[in-house]
C-alpha cells in the first residue's frame, strides 16, 4: 500500500482543472484521481498509471496536467524490482 497523500497544493491544482470547462478529459481524470486520494489510503489504477505515464512522456502537456500526473504515479503502489 502506499503511504503518499495528496498535498494540499496538488489538490487545489486538481480542484481547478475539474472546474475548468476547457480542460482535456485526460486532464480531468488525473484531477479526479488526485482528489480520491487526498484523504484515502486508495491507489492508482495501472490503466490510470499508464496514462499519467504518457502525459509525463509527452511534452506538449502543461504543467498542472504534469503535475497532476505525477502525483497519481507517486500514489500507485511500488512493485519494486525483481528479486533474483
Amino acid at each position: 500500500m502506499s503511504t503518499e497523500k495528496t498535498s494540499p497544493r496538488i489538490a487545489r491544482t486538481a480542484s481547478q482543472v475539474l472546474r475548468t470547462p476547457g480542460a482535456s478529459p485526460t486532464a480531468k481524470s488525473l484531477a479526479g484521481s488526485v482528489l480520491s486520494q487526498t484523504r484515502s489510503p486508495k491507489e492508482t489504477s495501472a490503466p490510470l498509471a499508464t496514462m499519467a505515464a504518457k502525459v509525463l512522456d509527452d511534452g506538449r502537456s502543461s504543467k498542472s496536467t504534469q503535475s497532476l500526473a505525477g502525483s497519481v504515479l507517486t500514489q500507485k503502489k511500488s512493485t519494486g524490482a525483481p528479486r533474483r
